[in-house]
C-alpha cells in the first residue's frame, strides 16, 4: 500500500473546493464542536471555587453560590460581547480580528499569542483530565496514563483530519449525553429540594472542616478574588464560536450568534444548577477524592443508571473538550498566517477542507506538553486560563472602541473600519459600557491569575506570550523582506542575469541515470562538463574505462576528474562549481544538472539519493547557480534482468 493509498484509507477521499459549503456545520453539530470546552468546564468549575474557600473552613462554602452568580454574570457579559463580535465581524477571527481593527497590531498579536497558547493547553489539560477520570475508575491503568493521553490526542487528531462535519457528528453524542444527564440530575435535585411530587428531600451534610488559616482584611478579599478567578474556568472556550463563524452554514453570523446564545444558556444552567445544589447539600471538596459533580449525582440519583451515565459521559466530554482547541487553533493560525505572522502554509486547507497543517502542529505541541507533564492536568492548571482571560480583555476593549466609532456616526450613516462595515446603532452607549465593565473584570481576573499562580507555573505562559509575539514579528519581517526583494516596482530588464552556455553534471559513476542527465545537458548547452570526484585511483580508472564505452553519447562532453584524498566529495565539487561561476562566468547564471534515480519502492527511496539531497542543499547557498534534477525511474526488475544490465554496464 502506498502512502497515498494509506492516506485515503485513514482520512478519506478529497473534497472538491466547491463542496466547502456543504461541509459546513448546522447549529446542532456546531454546538458540539465549538462548545465542548465551556460545557465540560462545569465538571470542575464549582469545585474550583470551593477548593479555594475551604481554606477558611466548611462554613465559608456558603459563599460559593454568590461567587458563582458573579461568574455567571461575567459569562453572560462575555457571551453578549462575542455575539456583537460575531455580528460585526462575520468572517471570524474573534479577539485577534477585533483587536487588530480597533486597538492596533501589538494588542492583536498579544490576543493571538494568548489564544494559541490557551488552545494548546486546552488539548493537553482536557485529555489529561479525561485520563484522570479513566484511571480513577481503573487504577491499574495509571502507569499507562501518558500512553492513553497520546492515544486520545491521536484519535481526536484523526477525527478532525477527516473533516469538520464528520467530527461534529462524532462528538455530538457525548456532548448532548453529558448535558442531558447533568440537566436531569439537576432537575431531580431541584424537585427533591422543593418537595414537589412527594419526592424524598435532598440529603444535607454538615461535615465540619476546620479552617487552615485565619484571614482578615485585604487577605480575606484576596482569597475571595482567588475563588472567583478559579470559578472563571467556566469561561474557557467561550470565544471559540466567534473564531469559527465561517464554519457555519449560511447565514453564518446569524447561526453562529444563535449557537453562542444556546451555549451560554446551557453552560450557565449547568454551572448555577450544580453550584446551587452543592451548596444546599453542604458538599465538601476533597483534595484527591470524589469530585463535587460525582458526589452530587450520587446523592441526588443514587448509584444507578443515571449516576454511571453522568460519570461515563463526564469522562468522555473531558476528553472531547480538546476538540475546541482543534477547531480554533488551526483557524486562528490561518488568520495569523494570512497576515504574515505565521508560516504561509498554515492558511492552506487540506484534502478534507480543514486546516490540516494547523491540526497536525497542534497535535505535536500538545502531545509534547502531555509527555513533559506526565499527563498531570493538576500541574498544567496554573498555566491554563491566563491566555483566554487576556484575549477576553482585549476583545471587549476592542468592541468598546468599535461602539465608540459607531456612536460617532449619524443615524443612517455607515463607514468602513478597514476590516468591517459598521452602521449607526441607537444602543451603542450601553453596549460600549457593558464591554468596558466586562474588559475591566476579565482584566482583573487575568491579573489575579498571574499573581496567584505565577510561582506555580503561570510564569511559563507569562514568558511565552511575549516570546511568541516576538516570533510573529520576526516571521513578518522575513515576509516583508521577501516581498520587497521580489517587488517589480523598480524592476528593469537590466536587473536580470544572462544564462551562461555551460552545464555542469556531477557524476559518481557512468550508468543509465548519468547518461540520461548528460543527454539532457547537451540539449540545453554546448559546453557540458561531467565532473567526478575520485577518492581512489581505482575509482578514476573505473570511470574513465566506462566513459570510453559510450563515445557517441559522451562526444562533445568534457570529463573532469578531480582527485581528492578525503571522503567529503561535496566540498571539492561545490568549490569547482563556485570557481566556474566566479572566475569564468562572473555575473552569469550557470546550470548544474543532477542525475537522480527513483526506486519503484517508496521505502527504498530512503536508501538512495542522500548525496544528491545534500548537494542540492549546498548549492542553494550559491547565488547564481540553477539546479535541475533529471530523474531516472527504476522499474521492478527480476534478478536475471538486473544481472544482464550489470554485465552490459561493466
Amino acid at each position: 500500500m502506498t502512502i497515498s493509498e494509506l492516506k485515503r484509507t485513514l482520512i478519506g477521499k478529497p473534497f472538491p473546493t466547491s463542496q466547502e459549503i456543504h461541509e459546513r456545520l448546522d447549529k446542532m453539530r456546531a454546538l458540539a464542536v465549538f462548545a465542548s470546552d465551556p460545557i465540560s468546564s462545569n465538571a470542575y468549575a464549582t469545585e474550583a471555587i470551593m477548593s479555594v474557600l475551604i481554606v477558611l473552613g466548611s462554613g465559608a462554602l456558603s459563599l460559593t453560590l454568590p461567587l458563582a452568580m458573579g461568574v455567571a454574570t461575567l459569562v453572560l457579559m462575555v457571551v453578549f460581547s462575542y455575539i456583537q463580535t460575531i455580528l460585526h465581524y462575520p468572517d471570524g477571527g474573534g479577539a485577534y480580528t477585533v483587536a487588530k481593527d480597533n486597538l492596533g497590531t501589538y494588542p492583536a498579536l498579544l490576543a493571538g499569542a494568548a489564544l494559541l497558547i490557551d488552545y494548546v493547553l486546552t488539548v493537553s489539560v482536557s485529555v489529561s483530565a479525561g485520563v484522570r477520570a479513566l484511571t480513577s475508575a481503573v487504577p491499574e491503568a495509571f502507569d499507562y496514563r501518558v500512553i492513553i493521553a497520546l492515544a486520545a490526542i491521536a484519535l481526536i487528531t484523526w477525527v478532525n483530519l477527516r473533516g469538520v462535519r464528520e467530527s461534529g457528528s462524532i462528538f455530538a453524542l457525548p456532548t448532548y449525553a453529558f448535558v442531558g444527564g447533568v440537566l436531569l440530575t439537576i432537575g431531580i435535585g431541584l424537585l427533591r429540594y422543593t418537595g414537589l411530587f412527594g419526592l424524598e428531600p435532598l440529603p444535607s451534610f454538615h461535615e465540619s472542616v476546620p479552617a487552615t488559616s485565619s484571614l482578615v482584611g485585604f487577605a480575606y478579599i484576596w482569597l475571595l478574588l482567588r475563588a472567583f478567578a478559579g470559578g472563571c474556568t467556566a469561561l474557557t472556550g467561550i470565544e471559540a464560536i466567534s473564531n469559527g463563524t465561517q464554519a457555519f452554514k449560511p447565514p453564518e453570523s446569524e447561526n453562529a450568534a444563535k449557537t453562542m446564545v444556546a451555549m451560554g444558556v446551557i453552560a450557565m444552567s449547568l454551572f448555577v444548577g450544580i453550584t446551587f445544589l452543592a451548596t444546599k447539600m453542604h458538599l465538601v471538596p476533597t483534595a484527591h477524592g470524589e469530585s463535587i459533580l460525582s458526589q452530587l449525582t450520587r446523592q441526588v440519583t443514587g448509584t444507578g443508571f443515571i449516576y454511571y451515565w453522568v460519570q461515563i459521559f463526564t469522562a468522555l466530554i473531558l476528553f472531547l473538550a480538546a476538540n475546541t482547541g482543534y477547531q480554533d487553533f488551526p483557524r486562528l493560525s490561518s488568520f495569523l498566517a494570512q497576515d504574515g505572522f505565521l508560516p504561509r502554509w498554515l492558511q492552506n486547507r487540506g484534502d478534507r477542507l480543514v486546516f490540516s497543517s494547523g491540526i497536525v502542529v497542534l497535535a505535536i505541541i500538545s502531545a509534547t506538553i502531555v509527555i513533559v507533564f506526565r499527563a498531570d492536568e493538576i500541574a498544567m492548571l496554573p498555566l491554563y486560563a491566563l491566555g483566554v482571560m487576556l484575549s477576553f480583555t482585549l476583545s471587549q476593549a476592542g468592541m468598546s472602541q468599535l461602539m465608540g466609532k459607531i456612536g460617532r456616526l449619524k443615524p443612517g450613516e455607515s463607514a468602513f473600519t478597514g476590516v468591517t462595515k459598521i452602521h449607526y446603532e441607537k444602543s451603542w452607549r450601553w453596549k460600549k459600557g457593558l464591554n468596558i465593565v466586562g474588559a475591566a473584570t476579565t482584566g482583573m481576573v487575568f491579573i489575579i491569575l498571574v499573581a496567584t499562580k505565577f510561582v506555580d507555573g503561570a510564569w511559563i505562559v507569562a514568558l511565552a506570550i511575549p516570546l511568541l509575539v516576538f516570533a510573529f514579528h520576526k516571521i513578518n519581517n522575513h515576509y516583508q523582506s521577501v516581498a520587497q526583494a521580489l517587488s517589480t516596482k523598480t524592476f528593469s530588464e537590466a536587473d536580470l542575469l544572462d544564462v551562461a552556455n555551460v552545464v555542469i553534471v556531477p557524476i559518481g559513476d557512468v550508468h543509465r541515470g548519468t547518461l540520461r542527465a548528460l543527454q539532457y545537458a547537451k540539449r540545453i548547452a554546448t559546453d557540458v562538463r561531467a565532473v567526478c570526484i575520485a577518492t581512489k585511483p581505482e575509482m578514476r580508472e573505473r570511470v574513465e574505462r566506462r566513459w570510453s564505452r559510450f563515445p557517441k553519447l559522451t562526444a562533445g562532453i568534457e570529463l573532469i576528474i578531480i582527485d581528492y584524498d578525503y571522503r567529503d566529495i561535496l566540498t571539492p565539487l561545490v568549490d569547482y562549481i563556485e570557481k566556474v561561476n566566479q572566475n569564468e562566468f562572473s555575473g552569469w547564471l550557470i546550470t548544474v544538472v543532477i542525475p537522480e534515480f527513483v526506486p519503484a519502492d517508496s521505502f527504498a527511496r530512503v536508501l538512495h539519493n542522500q548525496t544528491a539531497n545534500l548537494m542540492r542543499t549546498r548549492l542553494r547557498e550559491c547565488e547564481d547557480v540553477i539546479v535541475i534534477d533529471v530523474p531516472y525511474h527504476i522499474a521492478n526488475c527480476d534478478e536475471k534482468s538486473l544481472a544482464g544490465i550489470n554485465r552490459k554496464l561493466r
